[in-house]
């Protein structure tokens, strides 16, 4: 396996499971803002080092004295060029939702 996050497009369980995470990433980060208010860019700073020390202890555990057998190789440079994009991207165009991905709000 390549080095790097994405190596090639996800199929539908990690597109799901992507979405997953997205969801409780951003229902943690309005509860935090309602429960301690704090100006946006503060907020949105905490987050962005929240994800670098996530990515820092992902990559302890894939690294050469790592146990994983996953194929993930960590490499910073490359990964944070992917990590870059991925916030432009966001940025600069809204999420598209699949359906498959959306939470039932009902029945009819």
């Amino acid at each position: 396996m390549r080095a790097g996050l994405v190596t090639a497009p996800p199929d539908a369980a990690e597109r799901h499971a992507q979405g997953t995470l997205e969801r409780a990433l951003t229902l943690a980060f309005w509860q935090a803002l309602q429960r301690e208010p704090m100006h946006v860019m503060a907020a949105l700073e905490a987050a962005a080092r929240t994800v670098g020390a996530l990515y820092r202890q992902v990559a302890a555990a894939h690294g050469p004295d790592g146990h994983c057998t996953c194929g993930w190789e960590p490499d910073p440079e490359a990964d944070l060029i992917v990590l870059e994009a991925m916030l432009a991207a966001a940025l600069s165009h809204p999420a598209r939702h699949d359906l498959a991905d959306m939470v039932p709000a009902g029945r009819a």
